[in-house]
């Protein structure tokens, strides 16, 4: 008889299936990760291949770090239904939050059996989307934004050309990196709650939610407003 040869994976796997029942608390023990399940390696989730090292939230400078200059921003979407979505940015110095109308594209074109959903947070909408309220600031009020490895920022390079803003990314899976903008996110889901469909909301509702943020006193900020804080960043820009 000829010999049987295992990968380590099988052997792995084999493992962690078998310490599912009765031995499961002895077989992780000795378990190197101490894990009591297991990712092949083969599916283990790599970093987008439009982020680069030099572009890691690790080569964002200090000074947005410790909120010390105005115009370093963070920024996420929000999720619904139907492939829906609301971007979100916000300024880390002062908490100020611009929301981006993402709306479906009005030419869906023919419906593509298995192909991609049709939405309005394709990488191209949201590069157009910040670039349109981050122009709406002076030069000084623009210096970076931090985001998650999002296939919606594939655009980035893009991005940088047309508003001079220098994006960095978040390490995989580590939303506390851009902690700023997921509170807010937390803030906002008061407004835009899970499980509806966000595109129903026009610019104008957004514009109403984020003045309504923006007007709120933090204790954070001493008990003054977001819009009171970025008020001080404008007119000492001007």
């Amino acid at each position: 008889m000829g010999r049987t040869r295992s990968s380590h994976e099988a052997i792995y796997q084999a493992l962690y299936v078998q310490g599912r029942g009765a031995l499961k608390r002895e077989l992780v023990a000795c378990l190197r990760t101490g894990r009591a399940l297991r990712v092949p390696r083969a599916r283990v989730q790599r970093g987008k291949s439009f982020v680069t090292d030099e572009i890691m939230i690790s080569e964002r400078p200090a000074e947005a770090q410790d909120r010390a200059v105005p115009g370093h921003w963070e920024g996420d979407l929000i999720l619904g239904t139907g492939h829906s979505a609301i971007g979100t940015l916000v300024e880390r110095s002062s908490r100020f939050t611009m929301l981006l109308h993402l709306p479906p594209p009005d030419d869906r074109g023919p419906r593509v059996k298995n192909g991609p959903p049709v939405s309005g947070h394709g990488a191209e909408q949201v590069r157009d989307a910040i670039a349109d309220a981050i122009l709406t600031l002076p030069e000084q009020l623009r210096r970076s934004l931090t985001w998650d490895q999002g296939a919606e920022m594939a655009q980035h390079p893009q991005l940088r050309i047309d508003t001079g803003l220098q994006v960095y990314f978040c390490d995989p899976q580590s939303p506390w990196q851009r902690g700023t903008n997921e509170n807010t996110n937390g803030l906002l889901r008061q407004y835009f709650p899970r499980g509806t469909y966000l595109a129903r909301h026009h610019a104008g509702d957004l514009a109403a939610v984020a003045a309504a943020l923006n007007s709120r006193p933090r204790k954070t900020l001493g008990w003054r407003t977001p819009a009171e804080i970025l008020n001080e960043h404008l007119t000492a820009a001007a």
